[in-house]
């Protein structure tokens, strides 16, 4: 379920892996990319969400 909101809003899944800091910093980031870019570098950001994503569930 995460993997999916990764797609579509990617501060708050990293958010919901516990990594606050790195959520507001990635939303900082995020939200003028978004305008500027016209949603290229969005594909970044969801990258970054999953392999966060993926790093929870790995670790012990």
């Amino acid at each position: 379920m995460n993997y999916i909101l990764a797609i579509f809003l990617p501060p708050l899944a990293i958010l919901f892996t516990g990594r606050w800091i790195v959520a507001i910093i990635t939303f900082l980031i995020w939200i003028p990319a978004l305008f500027f870019s016209g949603g290229l570098t969005h594909p970044m950001f969801i990258l970054l969400a999953w392999f966060l994503i993926h790093q929870k569930s790995v670790a012990p």
